[in-house]
């Protein structure tokens, strides 16, 4: 069930009611990494005169807005298939050129991150913007990477964040240099788009590249498709020019940051719960969140095609969350229950995001009375019992889910815009009834 009809997405409050106890294998909605990638790759492949199909996708807000915005080139059709979860991106024999108007992504980063350089492959000048929150967000990194390639972006108001505006045309390749430290897909974002350089592309990473699972994904991804990328680790990346997608079709993997509600549903309410399709040979990096799980006192399972999470006597740990920071609300709800204190560090990334993840899980988990001290970069959560509340979401997706877990166990948990859900996961509702 795609829940895009689900009247609680339009609903201005949300109380969640609690169960008793869970047992339950739970399908989870395609990876959301996944798709922008495998989007962003069919788009390009449709230049070489070739179809691409994507099943078992997630269609969420996120990736409808990307689908569209690649589809405004000119040289894509697509069609969105909501109840089979499937994207057909179909080449239109046209040049790839700049639209018209401007390119509206809504709050999807991973999409606005990779157009920024896609649109330097389109003839003309491209305007990128997003909401509110999204014209707050960092891009000046990859902005600064990107002239070395022949692409000039730059933020219309000097700022270094949306609207983006691109001169593309001339992606010429070379050598560029660009910091990892906010952000992954500023380099998934060039790599993607280098495979069509005129010359070889060479990146370099010159300090930490944080969140490097979803840099594996994008080289798994262009693996998949029949890209060679060589590498130095993650201090450099080189993709050869002349290069060719091979298009065709593809299948996503479940989301694992989707997933992570489900499996910690399991270690509050001392449940079990199975997650199929997913599983040790992810290359998503939030799978990793069970073992955390596990080291918190949780049952864990997981073999090549499944996770299982079974609840324990559950006790705080300090972690270093930087390969997995989607999850560290996921992991903050059992935090709350866990018996000690969890100190969660490397995490600020999170200041930027949808909305700064750090302060909203530090005020709403205060609100249901657990003690939680907030750090640049890091939180401690002193477990306890928490109390029922009305929960503030911040227009995002994934503090609403995490609130909706803890209600499951703790009575009077009021979500403040459920419809939020809809930018990931618009059959979470749908998914969270399964449990009951």
């Amino acid at each position: 069930m795609s829940g895009i009809n689900d009247p609680r997405l339009k609903a201005e409050q949300l109380t969640v009611e609690t169960i008793d106890s869970i047992d339950h294998e739970v399908r989870v909605l395609g990876s959301k990494s996944y798709t922008n990638r495998q989007i962003a790759i069919a788009s390009l492949a449709a230049l070489d005169g070739k179809t691409g199909v994507i099943d078992g996708a997630l269609v969420s807000d996120d990736t409808i807005y990307f689908a569209n915005a690649v589809a405004s080139f000119g040289h894509v059709g697509v069609e969105i298939d909501h109840d089979n979860y499937r994207f057909t991106l179909t080449p239109t024999g046209k040049p790839m050129v700049a639209p018209e108007d401007d390119i509206f992504v809504g709050g999807a980063g991973t999409p606005l991150r990779f157009l920024i350089s896609l649109a330097g492959l389109a003839e003309g000048i491209t305007t990128i913007t997003g909401n509110t929150r999204m014209q707050e967000r960092p891009f000046g990194d990859l902005l600064a990477a990107l002239p070395g390639l022949g692409v000039q972006a730059v933020a219309v108001r000097g700022n270094g964040s949306p609207p983006i505006q691109v001169t593309g045309g001339n992606f010429v390749g070379g050598k560029t240099r660009i910091s990892g430290a906010i952000s992954s897909q500023y380099t998934s974002s060039i790599l993607i788009s280098s495979v069509l350089a005129q010359q070889d592309t060479e990146i370099e990473i010159v300090d930490e590249l944080v969140s490097k699972p979803y840099v594996e994904m994008t080289l798994a991804t262009l693996a998949e498709h029949g890209i060679t990328v060589e590498r130095d680790g993650y201090r450099s990346f080189k993709v050869p020019a002349g290069q060719s997608f091979k298009g065709g079709h593809a299948v996503v993997e479940p989301d694992a940051s989707g997933l992570s509600y489900f499996i910690a549903a399991a270690a509050i309410l001392g449940g079990r719960v199975t997650i199929p399709g997913i599983g040790s040979t992810s290359h998503q990096g939030d799978v990793g969140l069970a073992e955390v799980l596990g080291r918190m006192g949780a049952h864990v399972e997981i073999t090549e095609n499944s996770i299982t999470v079974k609840g324990g006597e559950l006790h705080g740990i300090e972690v270093d969350m930087d390969a997995m920071p989607d999850v560290v609300p996921s992991l903050a709800a059992v935090a709350a229950f866990a018996q000690g204190k969890t100190h969660i560090t490397n995490i600020a990334s999170l200041r930027v995001k949808e909305c700064d993840r750090i302060a909203a899980v530090t005020t709403e988990l205060r609100k249901m009375g657990i003690t939680v001290d907030e750090y640049d970069d890091a939180m401690t959560i002193h477990g306890g019992t928490p109390h029922g509340a009305v929960i503030d979401t911040y227009d995002d997706h994934r503090i609403a889910m995490t609130f909706a877990i803890i209600g499951l166990r703790t009575p009077g948990v009021v979500i403040n815009d459920p419809g939020c859900v809809a930018k990931s996961f618009p059959a979470f509702w749908n998914t969270l009834d399964t449990l009951r």
